[in-house]
């Protein structure tokens, strides 16, 4: 084999908040509580637990497995691990969406953590506050005016209304920077370390961010109705459109799309991220209480924190009309739009403005949960370049970075309505998601096989995954997934093809998808007569039953 520097995680600990860190990120705090305002509240969580049980989970463990598997093969990336376990050139390029998720979703990513780090420091140094306005009334609109000037969502260019560049601009700079110097510092020493002091952070802000909301009671006694109470109400009681039953929203497989989506997009399945990560364990490192512990936690920060604290907040000052509105704005515009308004309502104590502290926490907490989000994003990415063209960790995040810029740049340009950003979004944040997880579903339940992937899975486990699990991955997930994507293929595809197809940025952004996705199969083509020989070489010296063709 070709001989290359040997990676692995410090502790045990520090790739579970690793991966926990990988999921806990913008989807938790605020992509989870608008898809749940925009497909009926608490009717798209009945899609939303049973994706999670008969889906995330039982694929967490697959992709915790596959991922540790293909390490003992000195293999990092998904391309590489998805041709040794399914021996063929079809498994080898369907890995190439394992790149081209984490890739194409870092490009907008990285922007949307550089909003979060230029909301934290506008917090801190008051300058959004002041701009907000004096007035309740003004909140809202003023809100909404910062946040359009700050991205530059009035038109397209890198100007904003008011003449001069955009703000964000800067804050990308510095976000994308600093991502590039942590993941150029390798997995135990950049992302471990880094890791390891953000998530205890991010917990303590987030829970302070919590007691305050739930501790704001009824604010204003003219509305009595809007309390902490019916807020939680808001976020979590199924409905459906005007004059509809609940059970409504049920029938529209965008909804169970969403949900599908939402579960993958936040604990990071069908990424290629966990299989990336899971490859730098030891062989006899434990992957299935590991991987549940990191999916619970990823839940915990979504469920007990996102989804009572977003919605809530927004609910309790603003009521049905304003929460509703939020939601509405984008898949992110919730955090960024109606938040702040939120902030602006706290009571002051002492002559100071609460909601100054809790918005500086706030976007801090998000901040560090999105850097934790996007650093997992590069390696997969890292992990091919050096295993597959064989080239140094310097040179693979200098062509990363190279690539990652442009893309990322084609996303701030055109930043009108935020267009591109939103385009990228469902197709590389959902629904490529969602075929990669039907990928990975078939190569673990059938083509590794499912008994021999529980073997695999059980050494040097700290607990067994229940027998019944074995029927689930192997004809339950891949029929759930299937059923769901066809449904949303006839139902739900032409209008999205037709809003494509009408050209403008949407087009632009698809073709830029689609030349990366080019680029990145190219590169495994070159790379496969390397791994071919590497896997070849492996079997003979340490006995792998695996055959070695791929």
């Amino acid at each position: 084999m070709a001989s290359r520097p040997k990676e692995q995680w410090g502790t045990k600990v520090g790739v579970i908040l690793a991966v926990a860190g990988s999921a806990v990120g913008l989807g938790n705090f605020l992509r989870f509580p608008g898809q749940a305002a925009q497909n009926g509240g608490g009717a798209f969580m009945i899609p939303y637990f049973l994706a999670l049980v008969l889906i995330a989970i039982p694929m967490c463990w697959a992709e915790w497995t596959m991922g540790r598997y293909g390490g003992r093969f000195g293999f990092n990336s998904c391309p590489a691990i998805f041709g040794v376990i399914g021996r063929n050139k079809f498994w080898r390029f369907s890995g190439v969406l394992g790149l081209l998720i984490p890739v194409g979703v870092y490009m907008y990513y990285v922007y949307l953590e550089a909003w979060c780090l230029g909301y934290a420091w506008s917090y801190f140094t008051g300058d959004i506050v002041n701009q907000l306005g004096t007035a309740p009334a003004e909140y809202a609109s003023n809100s909404g005016k910062f946040f359009d000037k700050f991205v530059g969502a009035e038109a397209d260019g890198l100007t904003s209304a008011g003449g001069g560049i955009q703000s964000a601009v800067f804050f990308w700079l510095i976000t994308f920077t600093l991502n590039f110097i942590l993941i150029y510092r390798g997995i135990a020493k950049g992302i471990e370390r880094f890791c390891i002091i953000a998530m205890p952070i991010m917990t303590v802000c987030a829970f302070l961010v919590l007691i305050r909301v739930l501790t704001l009671g009824t604010p204003d006694p003219a509305h009595p109705e809007q309390n902490v109470v019916n807020g939680l109400a808001f976020m979590w009681n199924p409905k459906a459109g005007p004059g509809e039953p609940w059970w409504y929203a049920l029938a529209d497989a965008e909804v169970w799309l969403a949900a599908c989506g939402q579960v993958f997009f936040s604990l990071s399945v069908g990424f290629g991220i966990i299989v990336n990560y899971a490859s730098y364990l030891r062989q006899d490192d434990d992957v299935v209480l590991s991987g549940l512990t990191a999916a619970s936690t990823n839940e915990f920060f979504e469920v007990c924190l996102g989804g009572l604290i977003t919605l809530p907040a927004a609910f309790v000052f603003l009521g049905v009309a304003g929460a509703t509105s939020g939601a509405a704005g984008g898949t992110f515009g919730l955090g960024f739009n109606t938040l702040p308004a939120v902030f602006m309502h706290m009571p002051e104590v002492g002559g100071f403005q609460t909601g100054r502290v809790v918005g500086f926490l706030w976007f801090f907490m998000l901040f560090l949960a999105a850097i934790t989000s996007s650093l997992s994003m590069l390696q997969p990415a890292i992990a091919f370049l050096e295993e597959g063209l064989g080239i140094g960790r310097r040179a693979s995040v200098a062509l990363l970075g190279l690539i990652t810029a442009l893309g990322s740049f084609f996303v701030i340009y055109f930043s009108k309505g935020l267009v591109a950003l939103d385009t990228i979004d469902f197709w590389v944040g959902t629904a490529m998601i969602f075929v990669l997880a039907m990928v990975e579903v078939v190569l673990f339940g059938w083509v590794m096989g499912v008994e021999r992937g529980f073997e695999e899975a059980h050494r040097g486990a700290a607990i067994r995954i229940p027998a019944f699990f074995k029927f689930i991955i192997k004809y339950v997930s891949p029929t759930f997934l299937f059923v769901i994507f066809v449904m949303w293929c006839m139902n739900n595809l032409p209008a999205r093809i037709e809003g494509i197809a009408a050209g403008g940025v949407a087009l632009g952004a698809i073709m830029v998808l689609a030349a990366l996705f080019i680029f990145l199969t190219l590169l495994v083509a070159i790379a496969g007569p390397r791994w071919q020989a590497e896997t070849l070489d492996t079997h003979k010296t340490r006995g792998f039953p695996v055959g070695g063709g791929q």
